[in-house]
């Protein structure tokens, strides 16, 4: 899939807010998102994140900066790490949507989700779905991952309450689980 500038998501999103008698015509879209098929009906201008939480009542991603800078709506699209404040829905029809919800099984944690709690990751709450996500996917990818990779997958999600270190030890702390686990 060809990459779209954010920039541009954003500015054709405000654009059709600003004139929808113009521009604005919804469509039936179908989206998987953690596992089960959605079909709704969307604007072509509609946000991944005003999808997630307004259509499909999935509140915990989250909306925080409204221009891709923060992090705090990171989801998974086909298990990488996507912001859904500046991602179309009708970019990601037809493919996987996981979000913060779709994590526990049967209302157990993960052991990512636990270290977070275990290892106080989470002050405020606020950014945490997002940082959730984004490490999901970096222990997907490498699951013993270094403090300095932990920093690098996290560049993108903010924090305000912290400064990073207990978040740092809630990843290890579930990259060491799982190492455990796997023996």
């Amino acid at each position: 899939m060809p990459q779209i500038n954010p920039y541009l998501v954003l500015w054709y999103h405000n654009i059709v807010m600003e004139n929808p008698e113009v521009f604005v015509s919804k469509r039936v879209m179908r989206l998987t998102v953690n596992g089960r098929m959605h079909e709704f009906a969307a604007s072509d201008a509609a946000l991944l994140l005003d999808v997630l939480r307004e259509t499909l009542a999935l509140t915990g991603t989250k909306q925080g900066c409204d221009g891709g800078e923060c992090g705090a709506c990171t989801v998974l699209v086909d298990g990488r790490p996507r912001l859904a404040c500046s991602t179309l829905a009708v970019q990601v029809e037809g493919r996987s949507v996981e979000t913060i919800e779709g994590q526990a099984r049967q209302g157990r944690l993960t052991p990512l989700q636990q270290a977070f709690h275990d290892k106080l990751g989470a002050q405020c709450g606020y950014c945490t779905p997002g940082m959730v996500m984004a490490s999901e996917a970096l222990l997907r990818a490498n699951p013993d991952p270094s403090a300095d990779e932990i920093k690098a997958a996290l560049a993108g999600n903010l924090c305000r309450c912290t400064g990073y270190v207990k978040i740092i030890e809630s990843v290890q702390a579930a990259a060491a689980a799982a190492a455990r686990g796997a023996r």
